[in-house]
């Protein structure tokens, strides 16, 4: 078994050099941003249960913040853009294997992944922080001693976690879901006391949904949402970026940020 998980650990690395250098000819030409406007398309990976980033709704079209970003950029790229859900936990694999063109969605900057891709600016602030039901009685970090906390695999809640040792090592279980409603889901009913989340996720889902959940005031980490793509696509990483700041400047991010959050809290070219 550990030989094979080895393996496994092996091929990924070197799938992952083969397809970061993918977009390149033999003169070593960064062929990226011909590759999308050649075929027309800008495939954008997500997950389309994080709202208010990308999202189904009742009529089980794929909406949000990030799908409204992006649409535009491709639109200005003149290609179409194609919303394609993805298993969050492996979406450094489906970009590398070349699924998708980029990971765009509540995606937060992290050493490591910053170290494997090559991202956008930031275009968002953001924190991980715990929500908890509103009659719990739990207002701190510290109320949760004892207690079970969910949050989404793959996610940057876990490394949150991670970065605060002394918080982890006092819940009684750390519970994994594949996404953040089912997460919430499981608060709602009483299977967990608290879940991490993205504070833009969790402010949005208490003002839309109306639950009785409150955020804590204490911080796990703050943090910053980019765009990810293949460590070695510099042309398109840029041209999208040129894109985006020429969205902030004409106002379109301004509305998108207005439509969503109810004011402009994008940081983009700020």
């Amino acid at each position: 078994m550990k030989r094979k998980i080895a393996f496994c650990a092996v091929f990924a690395v070197m799938a992952a050099m083969v397809f970061a250098g993918g977009n390149r000819d033999a003169s070593g030409e960064d062929l990226s941003l011909k590759k999308v406007l050649d075929k027309g398309v800008f495939v954008m990976g997500l997950d389309d249960s994080f709202p208010p980033m990308g999202f189904r709704n009742e009529n089980n079209e794929i909406v949000g913040y990030d799908i409204d970003l992006a649409r535009e950029a491709a639109k200005r790229l003149g290609v179409e853009l194609v919303c394609q859900p993805i298993d969050w936990a492996a979406k450094e694999q489906e970009l590398n294997t070349g699924n998708i063109d980029c990971i765009w969605n509540g995606f937060t900057m992290t050493p490591e992944r910053e170290a494997m891709l090559n991202f956008s600016e930031p275009y968002l602030d953001n924190a991980q922080v715990v929500i908890v039901r509103g009659d719990a009685g739990i207002t701190t970090l510290a109320g949760l001693a004892g207690k079970n906390i969910g949050l989404q695999a793959g996610s940057s809640a876990a490394d949150a976690l991670d970065s605060n040792a002394a918080f982890k090592a006092s819940v009684r279980e750390v519970v994994e879901f594949k996404d953040n409603l089912t997460a919430f889901m499981d608060l709602e009913i009483g299977g967990v006391d608290g879940v991490i989340v993205d504070i833009v996720v969790g402010s949005y889902s208490i003002r839309t949904t109306g639950k009785n959940f409150i955020v804590l005031n204490e911080h796990l980490s703050t943090e910053k949402y980019g765009i990810g793509f293949r460590k070695n696509d510099s042309a398109l990483r840029n041209r999208v970026q040129e894109i985006l700041k020429e969205m902030a400047a004409d106002g379109t991010v301004a509305s998108i940020s207005a439509k969503w959050f109810g004011s402009d809290i994008s940081v983009i070219a700020k």
